[in-house]
């Protein structure tokens, strides 16, 4: 490529470019026309021109008033790329002339600071900026600053958090991870720095690259049995918690587990005994063991930094076969006992003498057969026990939001229909409303209808529980 451009007249002009390569795939650049660059104004060093000499008053509104200057000079705007330039980047660069890379080279090695803005202009062979490199924009600049409560701490590294984007009363983006310092959050609505997230509130929004407001909160227990990494299936929160009230658990109380699975039940059991009580956990698989424990330390590490005590330590894993562990529980005693595994009548008869009389045994199964085995085993087996509940716990979400039209503007409510002068009048006034609902940004309380049906995203089933009482005969 030759490129010629001499300076005369304050005009710069590109008099020729002309490619000439071997290659297949550029027969179509060897011939270009006169290429006759804008215009530009005083400030920009390559491919430009000066003011009009002479023209004072011109040249005085140029330096003065900012939007005289080209769109590409204003502040947090990037100057558009002339043709030449754009033609250049299409080609390989071993195809570019002498002249071309010689001048690419120059304008990488000295960046030319905007002494007005107080930032350094962009050549044509600067490379962009990644995205991903700009900081995001944090809202903290013009909030004022949070007053912080008492015991209130700030998010530091080593805890678990979860990210949210909600879009039209929906969760479309939810993600649970662990604060790392030089780490990145990274989604679909672009990137977070875990840098930024530290020393930062709970419970505050903050937007990634691309704009998008996240909300950044602590993980609760609920969410952490939810997210946590997971072998078998998990006891979910809402059943869980209903076994909890089944088998009354309270402060203090030793409670027996069977079938560790991922730790979901171990942990709520934990938290429901808390630092009097104990729980013992039996898994009779090594894999299902290991990531129960795992899961219950890494919650009472994140406990640690968020609070600044200790979680209790009141949950003891082992792992054998319940049907034959007998020396395990030996001189023990349990307030309540939770079962979760497929054949829990066949552990029943080891189970059951080490239950306080008139205590509940809690039984979570998957399917109705199950259900039906083990009442055909307390019958074969003739143990202590009676069968007050099999109960399934369903949860039902809804929605409820106001009405909106496909323009996005609040609906407004509608007066009941009247005759003669009261419907011109009932007309007239309806229309001043929607002048003032869409002129302001906030309408009145109680002018906007509502909507409310069940959420379009329902859990299914999830389990049955048994409840099971001890009796003296």
């Amino acid at each position: 490529m030759a490129v010629q451009m001499p300076l005369g007249g304050g005009m710069l002009l590109h008099r020729l470019v002309r490619i000439c390569t071997t290659g297949q795939g550029h027969q179509t650049y060897r011939k270009l026309r006169l290429v006759k660059l804008p215009k530009l104004t005083r400030g920009v060093r390559t491919f430009s021109a000066g003011p009009k000499n002479g023209d004072d008053k011109e040249d005085k509104k140029d330096n003065c008033d900012p939007s005289s200057l080209h769109p590409g000079l204003l502040p947090g705007r990037r100057r558009p790329l002339s043709p030449l330039e754009r033609i250049s980047r299409l080609l390989p660069r071993d195809a570019l002339s002498p002249e071309v890379e010689q001048l690419r080279q120059q304008s990488q090695e000295e960046p030319e600071e905007d002494t007005e803005s107080g930032r350094a202009e962009t050549h044509p062979g600067d490379a962009p900026v990644p995205k991903e490199d700009v900081p995001p924009a944090q809202d903290d600049a013009c909030d004022p600053a949070v007053e912080t409560l008492p015991g209130e701490r700030s998010l530091a590294f080593g805890e678990l958090l979860v990210a949210e984007y909600h879009k039209k009363w929906r969760v479309e983006f939810r993600k649970m991870f662990q604060l790392q310092e030089g780490v990145r959050l990274q989604s679909s609505w672009g990137t977070i720095r875990h840098d930024d997230v530290a020393g930062q509130p709970s419970g505050r929004f903050m937007r990634t690259t691309h704009g998008t407001p996240i909300l950044i909160r602590r993980a609760s227990l609920e969410d952490y049995v939810l997210y946590m990494k997971r072998g078998p299936a998990i006891a979910y929160p809402k059943d869980a918690s209903t076994m909890l009230m089944m088998m009354d658990v309270t402060a203090g109380d030793c409670v027996l587990e069977s079938g560790s699975g991922s730790g979901a039940m171990s942990l709520l059991l934990s938290r429901a005994v808390g630092s009097e009580g104990s729980v013992l956990s039996v898994e009779v698989r090594e894999d299902h063991h290991g990531r129960a424990a795992r899961n219950y330390e890494r919650w009472r590490a994140s406990w640690r930094l968020r609070r600044g005590h200790e979680w209790p330590d009141n949950v003891r894993f082992h792992r054998a076969d319940l049907r034959s562990a007998a020396p395990l529980l030996a001189g023990r005693g349990f307030h309540s006992v939770a079962l979760d595994m497929v054949n829990p009548h066949l552990v029943l008869p080891t189970v059951i003498p080490h239950l306080h009389p008139g205590a509940v045994c809690a039984v979570y199964l998957a399917n109705v057969t199950q259900v039906i085995d083990l009442l055909e085993g307390l019958r074969c087996s003739a143990l202590p026990l009676l069968c007050e509940r099999i109960i399934e716990v369903p949860i039902r979400d809804w929605l409820v939001a106001p009405a909106l039209q496909k323009d996005g503007r609040f609906c407004v409510r509608k007066s009941p229909v009247l005759d003669g002068d009261q419907r011109e009048e009932s007309e007239e006034s309806d229309e001043q409303d929607r002048e003032e609902l869409t002129a302001k940004e906030h309408p009145p309380f109680g002018s906007i209808p509502y909507i409310a049906r069940p959420h379009p995203e329902q859990m299914g089933h999830t389990a049955f529980l048994i409840k099971l009482r001890k009796c003296v005969q």
